[in-house]
């Protein structure tokens, strides 16, 4: 049966505009279902002649569907899933609409890992298309070289971010086992996503799965720094490559420099002298980041010479130390992070862009891992390049007292290391006391995955 018009139910705004857009792309009438659509995605989806539904009612649910695709925001108990279930309407999930409807015919490049696959998902769709390879893209954040979150070209590789989250109610396995890999990256692995994983061998397995699918003409590259990710290749029935630091990476970077804004860097590849590099981002972080996307781009045929000028315009992510203002000579950052080794790496690269300046370091405990205490002495450990530490209050409040985060261990930990921390409930408390303290030259990094409260624009304001 030929599908044309599909309904879209708890997916959250950025995915549901961005799957919208690309079905729309394929010849789709496709419309949506939220509780909560606003600026900016409520403005895109209105410029792709998208209709949004406002709220979950049964009547969204008519007999001309032919599809609907189930996000993982919802469960039994939704009024339209419900409806659904109960005529029998054809539905699928988020990973297999995008399965189903781009990967088959398309030469599937997957970035996975616990940490940095927004980054190099954008920077390897970008050295592709930078390097004429026309592919096609789907990101889980808005990379400023595409003005969104995808693109759809008329090449044969598709990037896609593969996210190792669940992918709906009645599918609990991870979203990057429907991704048909061709091409994998695997970063890191580290333990996240507590209300899914119960402990780090569970998202080992899920991994192995993963490297499973990769066809024996495949390619596996794995981040050479990190034990987790090689560990994987013992799995891989494909070739393997890795991308690191560490002497013996078959593309490895040496002699980080950090300039302001930029990191450049030497690499070798396959042990041969292979150029200088300039990425527009900061740190060691991203220069794994960057080796992952230029090996796909290896792969794929593209030039060390193109890759290098593809690096360098580069014009980087929303939210990953997204510099949203300097007022005052203060400089406001947006930065995504959430799990303390990617707080580290953020706050390490701050720090060595800008060794003597001062660092205010706002963290939200947000995500189902942060606001635990699983990683209650790791997030003391991770603000150690920060010279203030400001938290609010832990986000998920509901939690147990012995499964959530402490802030006042965290505190008393961050003091006992020398460190000016505070607990500020507040956003509006927290954007009062920056404003009153911070001087010209300070560094103000807002880490969270989530809104917080708009508290970068509140602090530019406050500030000027």
């Amino acid at each position: 049966m030929t599908m044309k018009r599909v309904h879209l139910i708890g997916i959250c705004g950025t995915a549901m505009a961005t799957l919208a857009a690309m079905l729309k792309s394929r010849g789709f009438d496709v419309r949506g279902s939220d509780q909560n659509v606003y600026p900016p995605m409520s403005d895109f989806l209105a410029e792709q002649q998208i209709t949004t539904l406002q709220g979950y009612t049964p009547e969204h649910i008519t007999a001309d569907l032919d599809l609907v695709v189930i996000g993982n925001a919802i469960s039994r108990g939704n009024p339209e899933l419900e409806e659904v279930l109960d005529r029998k309407i054809r539905y699928c999930s988020l990973p297999e609409a995008i399965r189903d409807h781009f990967l088959w015919g398309a030469r599937s490049v997957v970035i996975a890992g616990t940490h940095g696959k927004t980054t190099t998902t954008s920077l390897t769709g970008w050295l592709l298309t930078h390097g004429g390879a026309d592919p096609s893209v789907l990101i889980g954040g808005i990379a400023d070289n595409f003005g969104g979150s995808y693109r759809v070209g008329g090449g044969r590789e598709f990037v896609i971010e593969g996210d190792e989250y669940d992918s709906a109610f009645f599918d609990k396995t991870a979203k990057f086992l429907k991704y048909l890999p061709d091409i994998a990256v695997i970063n890191n692995v580290e333990y996240d996503h507590a209300d899914i994983y119960p402990d780090l061998e569970s998202i080992r397995v899920a991994f192995r799965r993963f490297v499973n699918l990769i066809p024996r003409r495949g390619l596996l590259l794995v981040g050479a720094d990190d034990p987790e990710a090689r560990a994987l290749a013992a799995n891989a029935r494909c070739k393997v490559e890795t991308f690191g630091l560490s002497e013996g990476s078959d593309w490895q970077a040496h002699d980080l420099k950090v300039d302001g804004g930029s990191t450049t860097f030497n690499l070798r590849r396959g042990g041969e002298p292979a150029g200088t590099f300039e990425v527009p981002l900061l740190g060691a972080f991203n220069v794994r980041n960057a080796l992952a996307a230029m090996a796909v781009g290896g792969a794929v045929g593209l030039s060390t010479d193109t890759m290098a000028a593809g690096l360098r315009a580069f014009k980087g992510v929303r939210r990953r130390m997204q510099l949203r203002g300097i007022v005052r000579g203060v400089s406001v950052y947006d930065d995504f992070a959430h799990h303390p080794t990617a707080i580290a790496e953020t706050l390490a690269g701050v720090r060595s862009a800008f060794p003597d300046r001062r660092i205010w370091a706002i963290f939200e405990p947000r995500s189902a891992t942060s606001c635990r205490k699983i990683f209650q002495s790791e997030f003391a450990r991770a603000f150690a390049p920060a010279d203030r530490i400001l938290l609010p209050a832990v986000f998920r409040s509901s939690l147990p007292d012995d499964q959530r985060l402490s802030t006042d261990l965290l505190l008393s930990d961050l003091k006992a290391a020398g460190k000016d921390a505070r607990y500020i409930p507040r956003v509006d408390d927290i954007v009062e006391t920056v404003a009153k303290e911070a001087k010209a030259g300070d560094l103000v990094v807002v880490m969270s995955n989530g809104g917080f409260d708009n508290i970068h624009q509140k602090l530019l304001t406050a500030l000027g």
